[in-house]
């Protein structure tokens, strides 16, 4: 079973963006990347969609080649 850890201090939303900004990418770039539509990542960057499928942040952070927990600022254990 996975538990998420949420660590308060790193807002989520943020995560995506501040990756994609470091690596020099656009919103279009990214999106291609990960083949999600574009406004997909727009509105996870602005907030309008808090809960993308995991399918979703998966296409992501490979495209931005970092996991999911440095993609989301969650961490993941099994127990």
């Amino acid at each position: 079973m996975l538990h998420l850890l949420i660590e308060p201090s790193i807002p989520t939303i943020k995560k995506p963006q501040e990756i994609k900004k470091k690596k020099g990418l656009s919103q279009d770039r990214l999106a291609k990347l990960a083949d999600v539509a574009n406004n997909m990542i727009i509105k996870i960057e602005q907030g309008e969609n808090i809960n993308p499928t995991l399918d979703t942040l998966k296409k992501i952070a490979k495209a931005l080649e970092v996991g999911l927990d440095g993609l989301t600022g969650y961490q993941l254990r099994g127990k």
